[in-house]
Formats: structure tokens, C-alpha cells, sequence
């Protein structure tokens, strides 16, 4: 039972682990001072972006890169 078993568990934690890599290195934070109306501010505290989010929860993505490009 536990040689069947094993095999599922791990393959499990491994789909988890894999399915939101877009994420894996963010961890945001709620900033309420930071709300502008139904928008929601976040900062992560990995990498210092600033994100604003309408639903419910943390952005899906990473936003390191957005908004430092020169032109």
C-alpha cells in the first residue's frame, strides 16, 4: 500500500510545485494604505514590485520587469 501510495504523493507535490512557476519566487503583500478604490495594492517582498489587482487575492504573475524599460 505505502509502494502506491508514495508514487502519488510525490507526483502530486510536483504538479503543485511546477503548475504556477509564473509565481514561485513572489511573495506579495497586501499594502490597504495603498488601495485606489476597488483596486488593491500589492508589493512583494522578494523582489520590491508594486502591483494592483481588482480580484480577489494576489496577482497571478511576476512584475519585476514591467514599467523599467527606457525607450
Amino acid at each position: 500500500m505505502v509502494l502506491i501510495l508514495l508514487p502519488i504523493v510525490v507526483g502530486v507535490v510536483a504538479f503543485l510545485a511546477w503548475r504556477n512557476r509564473a509565481v514561485r519566487g513572489c511573495r506579495w503583500r497586501e499594502n490597504n494604505s495603498g488601495n485606489q478604490g476597488a483596486l488593491r495594492k500589492y508589493c512583494c517582498a522578494a523582489c520590491g514590485a508594486e502591483a494592483f489587482t481588482s480580484t480577489k487575492g494576489p496577482p497571478d504573475m511576476c512584475k519585476r520587469g514591467l514599467g523599467n524599460s527606457s525607450l
